[in-house]
């Protein structure tokens, strides 16, 4: 960058440019279309007194553009809520609009691999006929979305490479914390499948009861998404994201208990058609005031429906655990406090440490872990593997949907597995034969798998690894745990 003197000119960022190199990757998307049509302009020259936020915090929320990144948005709407998050990620006091000290440059940090890498960008935007074609704030003249959105797609490679993606990764990548996705619907995790701990590289997520959330629903990101079109969902695609506000449980006028949830959608309007839309039937069995006060709530782009309808209208619903203004991470189970925390990298190499599923015989040849807990707690490890890299390119495309082609393309099908060890001299073999106390049971074509467990103190034997043997992938091993524990 140019250096900060008087009359300087502004920051033309050349690793990120103003071309088609910067918004397309394969052309494989819908905003292929815009090839030609896009022009670049800074926030300056789009409105008269651009800032990075406005006065109005409601006005400060992500709509879509013509990017379909839901994904992307809804984790933003997690970092509009917590103010040390958002600084993490956009450092404060940067020079805006009007400063003598602005040039044109913007810094912002994303988790990636086990540490906070920077990201700077100038601020020249996508635009057609002077407005951003893609994300926004839904205040005209803010500007934190459109270039939190740059940066992401810098870091990526391209903005077509924000074309659908997973929730628990921009959540991750956001906030360095963790994240996990459960079905509302269909089936979780069967009984005997808990029983026999049969391997495969079927997705199988365990179903959410919302109960589980009570204690963290507060602080926890909470977002739902749809892979089919639903019936009161009609005027949505097959494969979208939208954030889950807030909810409440409610008494009804007949005595009756009622739980309300509040969605919003990315794309800044109301997609829903059910018992409680402005005018629904249902608000007439609540009393008058209440009713009143919780629809004064919706903004642009929210409603709310009861949880038979949500659960009956949404497929999965991805939670990301809260972090605390110390950065410690809380568990969704308990709301206890995970204050120790460790992380090591390794890799699965083919003919080496590459044994597949617990169903082979190379199993064993797989990497492995010592984790020692000193006092008995509640502990959370996470394997998160790196994104495969296709045809040179820095980074993938994920898919939203469990598309098992384009899933398997970008992921290997893994899955993590535990033993106590009573004694650290011990016969490998013969441990291996036995169930594990812990596990994440079936493999899944996940950037990430948890399991989270109340342990005594002790030794345990953690072993990662993948459905296929022979698959390589690098990966990273993270331990949380409410007392102390070491890894190694």
């Amino acid at each position: 960058m140019k250096e900060a003197c008087s009359g300087a000119a502004l920051f033309e960022d050349r690793d990120f440019p103003t071309a088609d190199s910067s918004l397309f990757s394969d052309s494989s998307t819908p905003i292929a279309r815009l090839h030609g049509e896009i022009t670049w302009q800074r926030p300056q020259d789009i409105c008269q007194s651009p800032a990075l936020f406005p006065t109005n915090t409601d006005l400060a929320h992500a709509k879509q553009g013509l990017l379909g990144d839901c994904w992307f948005l809804c984790a933003c709407t997690f970092l509009l809520q917590n103010q040390h998050l958002l600084n993490k990620v956009l450092p404060p006091g940067q020079p805006q609009w009007g400063s003598s000290r602005y040039r044109g440059s913007f810094q912002f940090l994303f988790w990636q691999h086990g540490h906070w890498t920077e990201v700077t960008i100038d601020d020249r935007l996508p635009c057609m006929n002077s407005s951003l074609c893609f994300s926004c704030c839904h205040s005209p003249s803010a500007f934190w979305v459109a270039l939190l959105e740059k940066a992401y797609a810098k870091l990526r490679g391209s903005y077509e490479q924000l074309w659908a993606g997973q929730v628990s990764e921009a959540l991750v990548d956001l906030t360095g914390g963790v994240a996990e996705r459960w079905n509302l619907m269909g089936f979780g995790l069967k009984k005997e499948e808990r029983r026999v701990e049969q391997d495969s590289d079927k997705v199988i997520r365990k179903k959410l009861d919302l109960n589980l959330l009570c204690c963290v629903k507060e602080e926890c990101a909470l977002s739902c998404s749809t892979h089919n079109t639903p019936g009161g969902l009609g005027e949505l695609d097959q494969h979208h994201a939208l954030t889950v506000m807030e909810w409440l449980d409610l008494r009804k006028v007949s005595g009756s208990e009622a739980r309300l949830l509040r969605i919003r959608n990315p794309w800044g309007r109301c997609c829903w058609a059910g018992a409680w839309t402005w005018s629904g039937v249902g608000w007439s069995s609540l009393d008058p005031v209440c009713a009143a006060e919780l629809q004064a709530r919706t903004a642009e782009g929210e409603f709310w429906l009861d949880e038979a309808e949500f659960t009956s209208q949404f497929d999965d619903i991805t939670v990301g655990y809260p972090i605390s203004k110390d950065g410690h991470l809380k568990s969704v189970y308990t709301g206890t406090l995970l204050t120790h925390n460790h992380q090591l990298a390794s890799r699965w190499i083919k003919g080496y440490s590459a044994g597949g599923s617990r169903n082979t015989s190379s199993y064993s040849s797989n990497p492995k872990f010592w984790l020692k807990v000193c006092e008995g707690g509640e502990v959370l490890v996470s394997l998160l593997q790196h994104r495969k890299h296709r045809n040179g390119e820095k980074y993938a495309q994920t898919a939203f949907e469990d598309s098992s082609n384009t899933k398997h393309q970008h992921y290997q099908a893994i899955a993590l597995h535990m033993w106590k060890v009573e004694k650290k001299r011990f016969n490998l073999s013969r441990l291996l034969n036995k169930p594990p106390c812990a596990s994440t049971h079936c493999h899944s074509y996940e950037r990430e798998v948890v399991l989270c467990r109340q342990l005594g103190p002790g030794y345990y034997l953690l072993i990662p690894s993948t459905y296929q043997p022979g698959a390589e992938a690098h990966f990273l091993i993270r331990v949380f745990s409410s007392s102390p524990t070491s890894l190694r």
